[in-house]
């Protein structure tokens, strides 16, 4: 899965963005949770993910200020 341009993020509304973020947060988890069992193949994706949360998280919050 490849990562979503911060362009991209910025087109999405306010309940895109909060699906998003949720679904960013759950694959978090499942990838922290595949990790403690030793069956994470590709450490880097954790850092990929947690970035783009971080992303969605950020426009989230210019938004709410704007308003």
């Amino acid at each position: 899965m490849a990562t979503t341009k911060t362009k991209d993020i910025r087109e999405l509304s306010v309940k895109e963005l909060e699906s998003k973020l949720r679904d960013l947060k759950d694959e978090t988890f499942a990838l922290r949770l595949q990790k403690a069992t030793g069956q994470l193949e590709n450490a880097a994706r954790i850092r990929v993910v947690r970035r783009e949360a971080a992303r969605v998280h950020t426009v989230l919050t210019q938004r709410r200020n704007k308003a």
